[in-house]
């Protein structure tokens, strides 16, 4: 399950981010996760409570803001709405689409003290 990876690399961001801005708690963890990007956000929030207890995060609330897919289709030259990465374009039907947003995740905000 790459979602412990994930959570494991979250917490490892949030506790360097501890020891830099010297705050001692967590109470929020707003996480930014990309439609197309693999990961399953219920798993994610399930190893996040796993890896964080005992830490500076222990008992934070995570949220989750999920991002839309999106991409490029060069048969139509228009930008569309992607929900798989490699579906057929939802305006003219052809294939093959470039992706352009989606797939990333990433640490938005932290609500600290």
């Amino acid at each position: 399950m790459h979602e412990m990876s994930l959570a494991e690399g979250v917490l490892q961001l949030i506790e360097d981010a501890a020891r830099r801005d010297q705050f001692n708690k967590v109470s929020a963890v707003w996480l930014e996760i990309g439609q197309l990007s693999g990961v399953e956000p219920e798993a994610l929030a399930f190893c996040f409570d796993a890896v964080t207890r005992g830490t500076v995060a222990d008992g934070a609330r995570l949220e989750i803001i999920t991002l839309h897919g999106q991409g490029w289709c060069e048969a139509c030259a228009r930008t569309v709405p992607l929900t798989e990465v490699f579906g057929e374009c939802p305006q003219c039907g052809s294939y093959p689409l470039q992706v352009t947003a989606g797939t990333d995740m990433r640490v938005k905000e932290l609500e600290v003290s």
